[in-house]
């Protein structure tokens, strides 16, 4: 069916389907701050649970479609090189908050947690790489080991905002994560409807997935590029586009932890498309089957996450206007990723 039609529609298809998701994700922010208001779950545990796993549907889609097509790079590549530019979008999202660095401003614990585990979610990939090509069904154990890090992680990150053992220091800076009163029209619209609305939205979201991951495939053979490159910097770009404007927006509105939570539970899902692709894929390890530019990408990922926990530990304040450190290098390391990856793609 793909094959059949024109470059033009493909790339129509393919722009309409990121349209679909961008739209989405924008009406998405809106309602998962009202659900972690109404809920009292908190912004930090909503972003990194609900707003992270719903505008990864898309994402997730695209990788386990390229992985049934036995596409394992453009499987692989979608899911970290979205991590690696899911991360970036903090940074942009600093230029939005004017006040003061956002990772000053948006100290929560359960973030930095989150963080943390992320990056060991990230190392488990190379585990794999170096061990024996071992498979149960032809998927790796670190396939297996992956879902169970995550719920982990989710148990315990629920821990540390129900008891944290530490806190960050409040100062005239800090946005801390306070419900917002709603207005009379807020109010008529029930829990039930908000999370309905989430869940059709999710469902569009999850369509345009399957329809880039089919486009790009296609795209790919006949332009003749990797599917590295396809997938870390054209399905995972758009296929991310969910959490640049829910960060942004969530930032604008003041919901300064459910923007970071947003991204770092986001970029903690995204590590389960590797076990949803390796499941997908049929002719062995997923991990065996990629190239040392598709784990460029982990790299990449792991370095900017590691800055990331560091600017929320440092907090440093930066003037009105400014954006943080660790914002500039972010921007600076995905830059020179791309840059890179183009040259040897």
């Amino acid at each position: 069916m793909w094959g059949d039609l024109s470059t033009t529609v493909l790339i129509v298809a393919f722009l309409a389907a990121g349209g679909v998701i961008f739209f989405s994700g924008l009406r998405m922010a809106g309602l998962a701050d009202k659900i972690a208001d109404r809920t009292g779950l908190g912004e930090a545990i909503i972003g990194a649970v609900l707003l992270g796993a719903a505008t990864s549907l898309s994402g997730i889609i695209v990788s386990v479609t390229a992985a049934l097509d036995g596409r394992a790079s453009l499987a692989f590549a979608n899911s970290v090189g979205g991590i690696a530019a899911q991360t970036v979008f903090l940074a942009v999202a600093d230029m939005f908050y004017r006040k003061v660095n956002l990772e000053h401003a948006a100290a929560d614990l359960g973030n930095v947690f989150q963080g943390i585990v992320l990056m060991v979610l990230l190392t488990l990939p190379f585990v794999a790489l170096t061990t024996p090509e071992y498979t149960i069904w032809a998927v790796h154990p670190v396939s297996f080991a992956i879902p169970l890090v995550y719920a982990a992680g989710l148990v315990a990150g629920r821990r540390v905002h129900e008891a944290p053992m530490w806190t960050p220091v409040e100062t005239n800076a800090t946005k801390t994560d306070q419900p917002e009163e709603e207005d009379a029209e807020s109010k008529a619209e029930s829990t039930l409807r908000l999370f309905l609305t989430f869940g059709l939205l999710m469902l569009l979201m999850g369509v345009a997935g399957y329809v880039i991951a089919k486009t790009a495939s296609e795209l790919a053979d006949r332009v003749q590029i990797s599917d590295t490159l396809v997938g870390a910097l054209g399905t995972a770009y758009v296929t991310s586009m969910p959490e640049l404007v829910t960060t942004v927006a969530a930032v604008r509105k003041g919901a300064l932890q459910l923007a970071v939570g947003g991204i770092i539970g986001g970029n903690t899902f995204d590590t389960l498309f590797l076990t949803a692709s390796d499941v997908a894929y049929r002719d062995g390890s997923l991990y065996h089957a990629v190239g040392d530019q598709d784990y460029f990408w982990i790299v990449s990922a792991l370095l900017m996450t590691g800055l990331l926990i560091g600017g929320l530990i440092l907090r440093q304040r930066q003037g009105p206007g400014r954006i943080g450190t660790e914002s500039l290098l972010l921007l600076l390391i995905y830059a020179g990723a791309v840059a890179l990856q183009v040259v040897v793609g």
